[in-house]
């Protein structure tokens, strides 16, 4: 089965050449450089890898290895963004995206297709998050690290705005 991209549930923005996806099913938001968003689009369920491939070189400039793509394809589907059985080929390991830069001679392994993720909180944890104070300007875990530094004194809040030690100076 080829890769296809997954669209129900999903709501997507381009910006700056990446593609922001936000998964409503999942509550994940994932940021899709350039290459990652051009394999992705791809993947309308009738594109082979090595068409994928000839296309991603063409729009990026990027070297014409399949690596590449599996790559792309394999981020994409940890993320649950596309569809397929199998997208990185046969069952063995596929290199790092420093080992495809390295192997590729690709200058910066920016370029390279990435896709990160982060977990959305759903509206009721935002709730409840909101609820507990934080945010309100209370310090958090009950003090640690504001409030305790005041003046010249140390961050962890030796001192207590008196000056606190400084290094090499006796009590």
């Amino acid at each position: 089965m080829l890769p296809i991209a997954r669209k129900d549930e999903l709501t997507t923005q381009e910006i700056a050449g990446e593609t922001l996806v936000y998964d409503l099913k999942r509550h994940r938001a994932h940021c899709l450089n350039a290459a990652a968003s051009a394999v992705w689009k791809y993947c309308d369920g009738e594109t082979t890898i090595s068409v994928m491939t000839e296309k991603l070189h063409k729009e990026t400039g990027l070297p014409a290895d399949e690596t590449v793509v599996q790559l792309a394809l394999k981020q994409l589907q940890t993320a649950g963004l596309i569809d397929c059985e199998r997208p990185a080929g046969p069952a063995e390991r596929l290199p790092t995206r420093r080992e495809i830069a390295r192997r590729l001679a690709i200058p910066a392994a920016l370029a390279l297709p990435l896709v990160s993720s982060i977990i959305a909180p759903t509206p009721a944890m935002a709730a409840s998050i909101a609820g507990s104070g934080a945010g309100s300007g209370d310090p958090p875990l009950g003090g640690i690290g504001r409030g305790h530094h005041r003046g010249r004194g140390h961050a962890y809040g030796r001192g207590h705005g008196q000056g606190g030690l400084r290094r090499g100076q006796n009590e």
